[in-house]
């Protein structure tokens, strides 16, 4: 059996839990720290888990030698300087979506990189999902071409809350963080490069000094489009629903599920060993550590992703 890789679990809110459930999944993973601030409680957290450190700094779970890997849950804005900070410590690391909020940060974390020799992966977690890896064989297999995507993300968050509907301590972006998602995925599906991109964007909110709503098109080098509205102001359905329109069909996919364009489910049971998006995520990260290789979504392969983000924010300016 492979040595077990000890992994650091950094930010435990919303979304870490949901890594912690993964990483109970996969073999030989032992998450051996969990780092959080003290109002998230990581010492709960620990319990549940059966973790046995706990941290409220980054430095400590990097300062032990049983720590591999880290996995990074935190906040948008300090994305970038711990990814680096795990690097520079020789750690491993996954870093959850979006990977910098700057194009001069995202390039400065693919240099390191790059220089380290670590495996640094981002969140890009749609290119998992089993609906979107059943798009991709379907597209590989030459038997569906991409004409448009038409996708909607939405959400109702109009004061800083996360997933669970508690405060958060920092502000939550469309551009940076959910646009992201769609961008990097649509560049990954057709196969080709962005070379057009537009965007406008509503008013920003008073308080949250954010824009609440903005719509995105985008055009690959294969002739693609791509129309993508994102709105924090929707009192409906939550989340991201994607339409991709082609040229043997339609199909309609909502997280890791596939519908036609009838809307009939399409079995996607067989594409992979779980329908967990974020778990395939994480067995992927873990089994480039252990391949010693460039994970799928490694910051170097979604930096082009950041590229489009930065053009488009210089147009909203």
């Amino acid at each position: 059996m492979n040595k077990p890789v000890n992994i650091a679990l950094v930010g435990a809110g919303a979304f870490g839990v949901k890594h912690l459930d993964a990483l109970k999944l996969i073999d030989g993973v032992r998450v051996v720290s969990v780092v959080s601030r003290a109002e998230d409680k990581p010492e709960e957290i620990a319990a549940k888990y059966g973790i046995p450190h706990v941290a409220h700094d980054l430095a400590d779970a990097l300062a032990r030698p049983d720590v591999d890997a880290a996995i990074l849950c935190t906040p948008t804005q300090i994305h970038a300087a711990q990814a680096m900070a795990c690097l520079k410590a020789g750690r491993h690391v996954m870093v959850e979506i979006p990977m910098a909020d700057t194009l001069a940060d995202a390039e400065s974390l693919v240099a390191l990189q790059r220089q380290s020799g670590k495996v640094a992966m981002c969140g890009h977690t749609r290119r998992f999902n089993p609906s979107h890896q059943w798009i991709h064989n379907k597209i590989a297999a030459g038997a569906f071409n991409i004409s448009q995507m038409d996708v909607q993300t939405y959400f109702f968050r109009r004061s800083n809350i996360n997933a669970l509907g508690q405060p958060r301590c920092w502000t939550d972006h469309l551009l940076w963080h959910h646009a992201a998602h769609t961008v990097d995925l649509f560049a990954y599906q057709t196969g080709g490069e962005i070379v057009a991109a537009n965007a406008v964007q509503g008013p920003i909110h008073p308080e949250l000094g954010i824009a609440m709503d903005m719509s995105i098109q985008l055009k690959s080098s294969t002739g693609a489009i791509c129309t993508l509205s994102l709105s924090f102001n929707n009192d409906g359905p939550l989340g991201t629903f994607f339409r991709y329109i082609g040229d043997s069909g339609t199909y309609i996919a909502r997280y890791d599920d596939l519908f036609d364009g009838k809307d009939q489910p399409i079995d996607v049971t067989t594409v992979d060993v779980s329908m967990n998006g974020i778990e395939l995520q994480d067995r992927e990260f873990i089994a480039a550590i252990r391949e010693g290789r460039e994970p799928n979504a490694s910051v170097a392969r979604v930096l082009p992703c950041y590229r489009t983000l930065a053009k488009l924010e210089q147009q909203l300016k």
